[in-house]
């Protein structure tokens, strides 16, 4: 999915802009999704995406939703991220580049993963 700036900047909200378009991240708890307990699928804002089950979510105590795995890992593309001086991964929608966040190895069973995700880069579709 390609678009222009001013299409993204169209679209989105501007916190939603600067997380998923220039690597942003929101305060920690901060978000609309960190203390939510609604059962439904964590889209990409920005395209759609199916990206995190409810299923998966854990307070992780970060201040960002937390997933142990995404509902398929071909929807994410993981990246070396060096901007604070220390490695990490960043974790972006293979669809349409949105950034995401970060993932971690000290996350719970069964994975052992923390994918720690801004609210500003989803989309709860809630079940009914």
């Amino acid at each position: 999915m390609i678009r222009d700036d001013k299409e993204w900047k169209d679209q989105l909200t501007p916190e939603q802009y600067h997380v998923t378009r220039e690597c942003g991240t929101e305060m920690p708890f901060s978000g609309k999704y960190h203390k939510c307990y609604d059962k439904g699928t964590y889209q990409c804002v920005c395209c759609g995406s199916d990206l995190f089950s409810s299923d998966t979510k854990f307070e992780s105590g970060t201040g960002w939703p937390s997933f142990y795995a995404p509902i398929d890992e071909v929807n994410l593309k993981e990246k070396t991220d060096e901007s604070l001086g220390v490695s990490r991964v960043e974790i972006i929608c293979s669809n349409c580049d949105a950034h995401l966040g970060h993932v971690f190895p000290d996350g719970p069973n069964p994975t052992g993963m923390r994918y720690c995700v801004n609210s500003a880069s989803l989309n709860l579709k809630r079940e009914t």
